[in-house]
């Protein structure tokens, strides 16, 4: 159905409600599971068996993480190593400060913490198939004088 709605009117479109869920195809579906349950504190809501083999996981986390899935897929998942599918949110700098060290003690390479036009980055961090996983924090810079080119 199209809509006859003029540009910059909405009211013929539906309302959406945030993302519902992330997938990721992965090559090994423990290793993975594995990675961003002691990376991230993500749990296991759900397992996706088809005709009795594990094709996999529906994550949910505990403090609002999004919804994330695992699908075993090693042909895609090699072939979208080193790509950021997301980014996932963080309340704030002390968050994602937090983060960053908790990611260093188990040995994960990342860029750390940067300023960004949108709040503070922590990019290059990488799952097990290679996916960059991008965070956020979903409030702006501390300091309203502080850019990504540092203090004004």
């Amino acid at each position: 159905m199209q809509s006859d709605c003029k540009e910059g009117t909405v009211s013929d479109i539906p309302r959406l409600d945030g993302v519902h869920h992330l997938k990721l195809p992965v090559t090994d579906l423990d290793r993975s599971l594995e990675w961003y349950r002691s990376r991230l504190g993500y749990q296991v809501a759900l397992e996706f068996v088809e005709q009795g083999v594990l094709m996999g996981y529906a994550l949910t986390h505990p403090d609002g993480g999004p919804m994330l899935g695992l699908r075993l897929d090693p042909e895609k998942a090699k072939a979208a190593a080193g790509f950021d599918y997301f980014s996932i949110g963080v309340p704030d700098k002390a968050g994602i400060d937090a983060l960053a060290e908790h990611l260093t003690a188990f040995g994960e390479a990342h860029a750390g913490v940067h300023a960004a036009h949108i709040g503070w980055i922590l990019p290059l961090l990488h799952d097990p198939d290679g996916h960059e996983v991008r965070f956020y924090t979903t409030t702006g810079l501390d300091d309203p004088g502080e850019s990504a080119a540092g203090p004004a």
